[in-house]
């Protein structure tokens, strides 16, 4: 097994004992997604501790980023790894591909003590927004990816999953037992569910209340969280007051009508975003996470799948990169600030006393911040030109109607966006001209609930940015000239 092995063998046998003091207590051990789509991300190694400081047991990638996997050795955490929707054809034409892919990424760091329990072939294939682009691909991957595994040894060891939104089945009433697949994928669901069961696998469903409620006005707010609903549905002699089990036991009802009612399903994402919409702040957000973890920590499960429940919260951090085509409460998933700040009390399982740890370590830039100057006159026309292009640049989904930030006035708006844009760019002097509408200043202009960031150290920051534009240096010059003409040109 290589050297400091006898150090991987102790690591195990903390995370056993650690998850069998869970399964006594009747609860499933809970996981976190780590997602890494952040202009400025934590260390990998910085994100692990945090990860165990907190008693999360299982984490889920969404790719395979050779830091994080090296981050997660011996780490006892155990590990769902991805593989992204844009390699899905790949793996599906190039066997070769597949089992270098399980070599690269599965074998080796399994060697090297990553506990490696699932590979997540796709994420969210299926959803409608993708007008059908990945319908020919997912299947072949997922088989291709399962006979990589076979062929390495792994088989029994490594299982692979799909993580599948919500929206692949649906019921015609709102009743669960109503549920079955989507009618134009339902021969394709059944052909993946079949190679799933028949290897072995695990149905992986991302359930989110929280969209239910953003898309419909009318949506029961009451029936989003788990602590008693006005309006609940009833079906036969079930009663539903909550949606998580009605939706997790729609699909159960899905399964089981098509023959597989006995397929393991894992929840792979779950959660409450706390920014970007009037229904997105800390309160609901804890409300939800709270509420949904006393209630798989009571091992009820739900009415159709009773015991433990095996779920990763999304997400572990806010990712300021992620795309808000969705809508601007994208990148606010975290329990954790973009530098590892809890945002609310969280008692997960029995493991912590509901005080979740922050980040270890985090060095921060200068106490400064980017303002608009209190010389400036709000009808120059060229004002919102520059507030444009900031908000373009940068993040400002914390403004807007009901947000953290949606009590500034406009003096306060404009500032949010120049210091955005600013620390995003490493509190660079050019990066707070903006024509001359903006100075910096010694004094935090944050009030109340909106937080006027500063930016964590840039040094491991760059080094990210550099592995992710591939080693090809000569782009990183001509980036930063890029960088300096637009800076100059507003």
């Amino acid at each position: 097994m290589g050297s400091g092995s006898g150090h991987g063998a102790s690591a195990v046998a903390v995370a056993l004992v650690s998850w069998l003091c869970f399964a006594a207590a009747g609860v499933g051990a809970i996981g976190a997604n780590w997602g890494t789509q952040t202009s400025h991300p934590l260390s990998p190694d910085t994100v692990v501790r945090m990860l165990k400081d907190n008693g999360f047991q299982k984490v889920k990638l969404f790719d395979a980023e050779e830091d994080t996997m090296n981050a997660l050795k011996k780490s006892g955490l155990e590990v769902m790894v991805g593989i992204p929707n844009d390699m899905l054809l790949t793996m599906a034409t190039n066997m070769k591909a597949a089992e270098k892919w399980v070599d690269t990424n599965v074998s080796s760091y399994l060697n090297d003590g990553v506990s490696i329990r699932y590979v997540a072939v796709g994420n969210e294939p299926f959803l409608e927004t993708y007008n059908g682009s990945f319908l020919q691909t997912t299947f072949p991957a997922i088989r291709n990816i399962q006979s990589a595994l076979i062929k390495a040894g792994l088989g029994n060891q490594v299982k692979v999953t799909c993580p599948l939104n919500a929206d692949v089945y649906a019921s015609s009433t709102s009743k669960p037992s109503d549920g079955d697949f989507r009618t134009d994928i339902h021969d394709l669901m059944l052909t993946i569910v079949k190679y799933l069961s028949d290897n072995g696998g695990v149905f992986t469903v991302n359930i989110y209340p929280f969209i239910s409620l953003y898309i419909d006005p009318n949506f029961p707010v009451d029936y989003a969280f788990f602590d008693g609903a006005s309006s609940p549905i009833v079906d036969g002699s079930v009663t539903y007051t909550n949606m998580f089990d009605a939706n997790h036991d729609t699909l159960v009802w899905a399964l089981k009508k098509n023959g597989f009612g006995n397929l393991p399903i894992v929840v792979g994402e779950i959660g409450w975003p706390t920014d970007g919409d009037m229904n997105a702040n800390a309160q609901m957000a804890q409300r939800f996470n709270q509420g949904f973890m006393t209630h798989i920590a009571s091992g009820r499960g739900t009415p159709l799948r009773p015991g433990p429940v095996d779920a990763y919260l999304f997400s572990l951090i806010d990712e300021d990169e992620k795309s808000i085509q969705p809508g601007n409460f994208e990148r606010h998933w975290g329990i954790f600030t973009y530098d590892g700040l809890p945002k609310y009390q969280l008692t997960l399982g029995t493991s912590n006393s509901g005080s979740l740890v922050r980040a270890k370590g985090v060095k921060y830039l200068e106490k400064k911040w980017c303002v608009l100057k209190p010389t400036a006159n709000l009808n120059d026309p060229k004002l919102a030109d520059n507030v444009g292009y900031a908000c373009s640049m940068a993040d400002c989904t914390s403004l807007g109607y009901k947000t953290s930030c949606g009590m500034l006035d406009v003096r306060g708006n404009i500032s949010y966006a120049f210091n955005n844009y600013y620390q995003k760019n490493d509190q660079d002097d050019v990066a707070c001209g903006f024509q001359n509408f903006a100075t910096t200043t010694g004094q935090d202009p944050s009030t109340g609930t909106c937080r006027f960031g500063i930016m964590i150290e840039v040094d491991s920051a760059f080094s990210w940015r550099m592995q992710r534009i591939g080693g090809n240096f000569l782009l990183i010059p001509l980036l930063v000239l890029l960088q300096l003409c637009l800076s100059f040109s507003y």
